[in-house]
């Protein structure tokens, strides 16, 4: 990774034109200085790129329509939703930039450090998306600076992205002033630009900040039609990473689980944008630990290999998908019975999704056949299946619901309220994942030991249609023969 060409002579810093941003500089530089000379070169001598007559992008109607809502929402109010800026991951290494969600879903813009503003105004409010400019040419920021377009790429100009976003746009570098003297009730989605929070510290309150981002994660309970192609893109990819890794199997097997991570983290970066959060490559015992992304264990024939991944795309709907599949291509008798529980719970999961049902109704069904499964092994002793549910003994080793809202953010409308989400009712457009599982833990002693180890999860995304539901990742199979032959065919 090469170094900024930061210069480090303050005097000719103070020399540039006091309007213009000066360039930060950093210790330890090769060079110890820009000459006059060099500096007037690099001003001059450049093409023109600006870009002309530039088509709105996909989701923009669309984003206008929920601007559209929002201010309805939030009559005569300022409304301030900021993108959020980039995160060190060390030293002068950031992590790769992830555009706040509500930012996104209300503009389609994935840039750094924007701000999107609705001013009130009328009967409504107008729009301005506050950007940062093509990088600075006269005081060298365009080479000299680390977030210079010659080190990280060329930033759309304002009357660029005006055009491809259909909002007006200004400098984000004017805003923190410009908001310091705003008068009138402001709302702001905390928590990712601590400069728009300086700026407005004295005109918000956390609870109005709070009811702006409650509304915007309950915005998205429904998709609407472009979200809903995006989801089918998502899963779609996603299938095709799942495929990938079945082929590749044998080098997991000689190597590790970040094989298997890595195989389906290619098709994310071919595909779309990347994973959608990170991959799940459980093999062995490690698919009982629920979120197990340390990926660094062994791959081994005649053992469960649990994949939880999803690739998110370009506009940033993520799938979640999740299969369980045996190493070596064949389920043993045991882990046949177990995987076929959780299929069945599954299937009645997934039955129980259609408008007008409440959002706990899939997971009521699926835990039900699950704790009917235990109960029938001996796992509860002499409990009827009201009972165990009532007492959630099931628990033990189902650990966690059966699913949850899925679009921008894999655990999608996460603030919503509870009486809007977990308590609400289902309706067409609502996408949802149904994931059932069993985990019997390595050193679980209430277990007979050839259970120990084995962990099942089957998990699908499913949209709520006018007439039911549409599994919307059923390319890929789910029915433990079926997954059998697929596996064999991709190997063969």
């Amino acid at each position: 990774m090469s170094e900024e060409l930061i210069p480090e002579n303050p005097e000719q810093e103070t020399e540039e034109n006091e309007a213009e941003e000066t360039v930060k500089q950093r210790k330890n530089g090769l060079y110890p200085g820009v000459s006059d000379e060099l500096a007037d070169n690099m001003k001059s001598g450049w093409a023109d790129t600006e870009l002309h007559d530039l088509q709105p992008i996909a989701q923009a109607e669309h984003t206008a329509a929920r601007r559209a809502a929002l201010s309805a929402r939030f009559p005569g109010e300022r409304l301030v939703i900021p993108a959020g800026n980039l995160k060190t991951r060390s030293n002068d290494t950031e992590y790769a930039f992830r555009a706040s969600t509500e930012y996104a879903y209300l503009t389609g813009d994935q840039t750094q450090d924007g701000v999107l503003v609705l001013e009130p105004k009328g009967g409504g409010h107008e729009a301005t998306l506050y950007l940062l400019p093509r990088s600075n040419r006269e005081n060298g920021e365009f080479w000299l600076d680390g977030q210079g377009e010659l080190w990280v790429g060329r930033r759309n100009s304002l009357s660029e992205a005006e055009q491809l976003l259909n909002i007006p746009a200004k400098d984000v570098r004017e805003l923190p002033a410009a908001l310091t003297e705003a008068t009138g009730p402001v709302r702001n989605v905390r928590g990712h630009d601590a400069s728009v929070e300086a700026a407005l510290t004295d005109k918000v309150t956390a609870e109005r900040d709070e009811e702006l981002r409650v509304y915007l994660s309950e915005a998205r309970l429904v998709k609407d039609a472009f979200e809903i192609a995006e989801l089918q893109k998502a899963c779609d990819a996603t299938a095709r990473g799942f495929e990938d890794v079945v082929k590749s199997l044998d080098k997991a097997e000689a190597t590790s689980e970040r094989f298997i991570e890595g195989t389906f983290f290619l098709r994310a970066r071919i595909e779309g944008n990347d994973i959608g959060y990170a991959s799940i490559c459980a093999a062995g015992p490690h698919a009982t630990t629920l979120h197990w992304v340390r990926n660094d264990g062994d791959v081994r024939a005649g053992e469960l290999l649990l994949l939880d991944a999803g690739v998110e795309t370009n506009d940033l709907y993520t799938a979640d998908v999740t299969r369980t599949l045996p190493i070596n291509g064949t389920f043993s008798p045991l882990q046949r019975t177990i995987y076929d529980a959780v299929y069945e719970a599954q299937e009645a999961g997934i039955a129980a999704v259609k408008p007008g049902a409440t959002f706990r109704d899939f997971h009521d069904a699926s835990q039900r056949v699950l704790a009917e499964k235990l109960i029938a092994w001996g796992l509860l002793g002499d409990l009827d299946v009201d009972k165990v549910l009532e007492l959630g003994l099931q628990r033990r080793w189902t650990l966690h619901g059966t699913g949850h809202m899925l679009g921008m953010d894999v655990h999608d409308c996460a603030v919503a309220r509870t009486e809007a989400y977990v308590d609400g009712v289902l309706e067409p457009g609502v996408c949802l994942t149904v994931e059932p599982g069993l985990y019997f833990q390595a050193d679980d002693l209430t277990v007979p030991e050839e259970y120990r180890g084995i962990g099942v999860r089957i998990e699908d995304d499913i949209l709520v249609t006018e007439d039911g539901n549409r599994n919307l990742s059923d390319t890929l199979p789910r029915q433990a023969d079926e997954v059998e032959a697929w596996m064999a065919r991709l190997k063969a």
